[in-house]
């Protein structure tokens, strides 16, 4: 009896041995690569566009090797392999840790310029679907960061080869917020909250003073001002407007603003 439970429990453990996988020679390889290795690995990940296999190889480098140069670089990738993955939040959030940790490095405008472009594909089209829905819900943070992102761009680094589209991305982001101002202004003069409009119409001029939206936003206070009995008022709107190339028509357009073209932007 004893011999054949010696048996029994030798054959077993021989056939438990027979079934037990082997390591992963995947895995032991990349446990063995180099900072070098893992960086070229990644980098070709990211060029085909496999910007999740790219991140998860950024991160090893980086928890694996996290000083020298390729640390930095697989840092300043990963924002960029976020960003296009369509992860703003966390493409921004790796950004300013690299701008934090390493404020001097001689690529540091790229990681602001990938921040700035974070910031303005995640909620580009803020104006884009306006109709039927109070504007004043809408949140313009993500632009109003994206311009702060791309302005310290082009301050700290205005020979960067990077300011130049920056420069017109300000532009645009600057036209687009005057550009919800002038729909918040107009909601408001639509339901006879003529204060409220006057004050909305009054931040683009005094925010936005070089956007096209300007000349609408004085056809609002001309309005807005003339329900209210202001005539003093309405009638100073009215002069500041005609001298900017104003008219009638304009006015009696004030409450629905007319659809500007928008930029066209490459990514």
């Amino acid at each position: 009896m004893r011999h054949s439970l010696a048996l029994f429990l030798l054959f077993t453990l021989t056939a438990c041995s027979l079934f037990e996988t082997t390591p992963d020679d995947s895995s032991q390889t990349k446990s063995q690569q180099s900072a070098k290795e893992l960086y070229d690995e990644a980098k070709g990940q990211m060029k085909d566009g496999n910007y999740e296999a790219a991140i998860k190889n950024y991160e090893l480098l980086q928890s694996r090797y996290p000083y020298g140069r390729y640390a930095q670089q697989a840092l300043m990738e990963t924002a960029y392999s976020y960003y296009r993955q369509g992860e703003a939040e966390s493409a921004i959030s790796v950004a300013d840790r690299f701008i934090k940790q390493y404020p001097d490095n001689q690529n540091v405008d790229y990681v602001y310029y990938v921040k700035g472009l974070a910031n303005f594909y995640a909620d580009s089209g803020f104006l884009k679907n306006l109709s039927g829905q109070d504007p004043t819900e809408r949140d313009p943070k993500a632009a109003q960061d994206s311009f702060a992102a791309f302005k310290d761009l082009v301050t700290r680094f205005p020979k960067s080869k990077y300011a130049p589209d920056s420069r017109i991305r300000m532009q645009y982001l600057v036209n687009a917020l005057a550009k919800y101002e002038l729909h918040v202004a107009s909601y408001y003069l639509r339901r006879g909250a003529y204060i409220a409009a006057v004050n909305r119409a009054q931040s683009v001029l005094t925010q936005y003073p070089s956007s096209p939206s300007t000349r609408d936003a004085l056809g609002i206070m001309v309005k807005a001002y003339d329900a209210l009995g202001m005539t003093q008022l309405r009638d100073d709107a009215q002069r500041v407007l005609e001298k900017n190339g104003g008219s009638d028509a304009a006015i009696a357009q004030a409450g629905k603003p007319k659809e500007k073209t928008w930029w066209h932007f490459w990514k």
